[in-house]
């Protein structure tokens, strides 16, 4: 479990990204030099930018670009991410047909995975067969132990069953890795979509039962049973809902800090023997772990003896087909589609060859990335981006020298975490050891077993160890970035130093408002609200000042209100309190990055493109990263669960807050691109 701060959320915070290709753009005689890494031909002209600035620079490509069928959101990083697995899947097409790899290999389980993955006859013909096993375990259960037993394996292969059991670096000492056990067990995305009472989320919920009830009728159940389970299990997940924290409320690291030994957590959790737990997970030496949300254990533990037993069996049924069906047979994929369509808008299934990659990109990502950053990330790209780098943190650190608020025990505290500080680029040092995780040509959902059980034991093999402040989070191919505050490090994977983030040939006004605004956000999520509490060793340490603590919480609530103005389909509201850290390292990021664009030679040299400064450049470069069409339902969907704000107000809530935007686009004070209480950060 981590608080790890990532540029974005969700599926996309783990798919790989590639070659960028724009929308048709003018060709060499009619484009003005550097015109095309400034994308002109994205530009809605139509539109006042001192009225809408996402709009403006973003309009024609949205026209240009619907989202795909089989999309929820389509934007700059869907296309990376599209691109990018085409390249990979041509790698994965030679490795399934190479005779040459040595068994146990990478390339022997690379191939295989794959070969695995496309055999679609095989797959079918299978139906739930290689689930079988699995489901006579859950028919055998006659006993609370024995339900608890089951719980443990279920999650070992991959099962979100009750809830989840990792490793974190202990908040308190972050030299020391321990167990953790989280709430979990829901099959929608959030709490909140089992709680909230307006319109479109009872819709959800209806069509949610309706779902699992289809799926218990494809593993033979009769329709009225079928209809019957379905109802118990909504009746289980809606009392592990009701006892979950919110998001909002997760974002406070001690409300989610609670280390407790083997007697305290017997007692925090009735009827649950964690004695037997970590016995069943392979570690029966585990003496103590942090149960982060002691409420949600007391309610399931309660749960535990209050719920009949073939109740639970048939949750656990549910859960178990619902972690697989993606891998299952097509009836199987389908009905799984389906539930997708109603959460987030897609028309279509994937074509099987991205949906194999994806899954392998889970599985062997490491091992998939180190054949990608070979092929596609030269020593070149790195030391033009260490460049930028270097000039976003001397950036900051002048800012932290002479920010007139803080008095000289929080700055000292400040410059000495930013000083410690590491920086990562392109992908690690040493490569993820693969050789323990047996990979062969099928069934496919074996394999995405195995490779569950290879990744969970990995990370529970962690705790009571050194932390390894080596170890990635993110594969090399990962459209991402990353801040993590226990190890106090900012992450910039190969995948995302491509344009539109990175382009060695666009103007540097370009490059320093896209990559410069990623990296100053990763850099300014160790002061955000969240980050700041973390020391320069990443322990949970409080290092401010009551009088420094009390300015810097108002400037903190002055971005929360702001955002909450904001909605999307409609009526449904930001909320403030959740994105606040991400909205903090967007402004922060964008004005490190400005000065950092300013105090370089880059600067001096700067021309005007097609009537652009290099000043409107650069803003227009940090508004080109977000482009993004998006479907309704995947709004409502990122509303509830995503600590960062939708993309047009990332553009927008961001450049409110700062005169050197009004001063580059000449706004006017009245303007909604100028928040009328200007938010301060840093």
């Amino acid at each position: 479990m981590r608080l790890t701060s990532c540029l974005l959320v969700g599926a996309l915070c783990t798919v790989p990204i590639g070659v960028f290709a724009a929308a048709a753009s003018p060709g060499p005689e009619a484009a003005p030099a550097g015109a095309e890494g400034l994308h002109l031909n994205w530009l809605d002209r139509n539109v006042n930018p001192t009225r809408d600035f996402f709009e403006f620079a973003n309009g024609t490509w949205q026209k240009d670009n619907p989202i795909p069928p089989s999309y929820s959101r389509w934007g700059t990083f869907g296309i990376l991410s599209k691109q990018n697995q085409e390249f990979i899947h041509q790698m994965l097409e030679e490795a399934a047909k190479s005779t040459q790899a040595q068994p146990g290999s990478d390339g022997q389980k690379i191939g295989d995975f794959y070969f695995s993955g496309m055999d679609e006859d095989a797959v079918n013909k299978a139906g739930i067969a290689p689930l079988q096993s699995e489901f006579k375990r859950i028919d055998d259960i006659e006993s609370l132990k024995q339900l608890q037993t089951e719980i443990a394996h279920l999650q070992m292969i991959g099962v979100n069953a009750l809830f989840g059991f990792g490793q974190m670096q202990d908040f308190k000492d972050s030299s020391r890795v321990i167990g953790a056990a989280f709430q979990g067990g829901l099959g929608l995305p959030d709490r909140d979509y089992y709680l909230k009472k307006d319109a479109k989320f009872v819709k959800v919920r209806a069509e949610y039962v309706q779902h699992i009830a289809r799926m218990f009728e494809l593993l033979g159940d009769s329709k009225d049973n079928a209809g019957w389970k379905a109802q118990k299990v909504m009746d289980i997940e809606m009392k592990l809902a009701k006892a979950s924290m919110s998001n909002v409320e997760q974002r406070n690291p001690h409300a989610i800090y609670h280390v407790m030994t083997l007697v305290q957590l017997d007692k925090a959790t009735p009827n649950f023997s964690w004695r037997d737990y970590f016995a069943a997970v392979g570690h029966p030496e585990i003496t103590s772990i942090n149960l982060a949300m002691p409420r949600f254990f007391r309610t399931m533990g309660m749960d535990l003896r209050g719920i009949p037993l073939s109740n639970w069996k048939t949750y656990l049924r549910w859960q178990l087909v619902d972690a697989f069906a993606p891998y299952l047979s097509q009836p199987f994929v389908d009905e799984n589609f389906r539930m997708t369509t109603v959460l987030t808008g897609a028309k279509e299934l994937l074509p099987r060859w991205q949906r194999v990659v994806g899954a392998e990109d889970n599985a062997l990502g490491f091992a998939v990335g180190k054949m990608y950053v070979e092929k596609k990330f030269p020593p070149s790209s790195k030391a033009q981006v260490l460049d930028i780098l270097h000039g976003i943190r001397a950036a900051l650190k002048d800012d932290l020298e002479t920010i007139p608020w803080m008095s000289p025990k929080t700055r000292a505290a400040a410059i000495k975490k930013l000083d410690l500080m590491q920086e990562r680029i392109g992908y690690p040092d040493k490569w993820r050891d693969y050789s323990k995780l047996d990979i062969d040509r099928g069934p496919y959902v074996l394999n995405v077993m195995r490779a569950n059980v290879f990744e969970n034991d990995r990370e529970l093999n962690k705790i009571g160890k050194p932390v390894d402040k080596n170890e990635w989070g993110m594969t090399p191919q990962t459209v991402n970035a990353y801040y993590d505050p226990s190890m106090n490090n900012i992450n910039f994977p190969a995948g995302i130093l491509q344009p539109p983030f990175f382009d060695p040939n666009a103007p540097a006004a370009v490059n320093y408002g896209a990559i410069g605004f990623v990296m100053g956000h990763e850099m300014t999520h160790g002061f955000d609200d969240q980050g700041s509490q973390f020391d320069s060793y990443g322990n949970l340490k409080n290092w401010w000042t009551k009088s420094d603590h009390r300015h810097f919480a108002k400037n903190v609530k002055c971005i929360a209100e702001q955002f909450s103005r904001y909605t999307v389909d409609g009526d449904l509201h930001v909320q403030g309190k959740l994105v606040t850290g991400e909205a903090i390292a967007d402004l922060g990021g964008l004005k490190l990055a400005w000065i950092a664009f300013h105090a370089s030679p880059a600067y001096k040299d700067a021309g005007t493109i097609d009537g652009f400064t290099p000043d409107q450049q650069f803003f227009l470069g940090a508004a080109h990263v977000w482009a993004m069409n998006i479907r309704p339902e995947e709004s409502r969907r990122l509303i509830t669960i995503d600590p960062h704000p939708p993309g047009i107000y990332r553009v927008n809530g961001t450049v409110a807050n700062l005169p050197q935007f009004q001063q580059a686009f000449d706004v006017p004070k009245n303007s909604p691109m100028v928040n009328k209480h200007r938010c301060v950060i840093w």
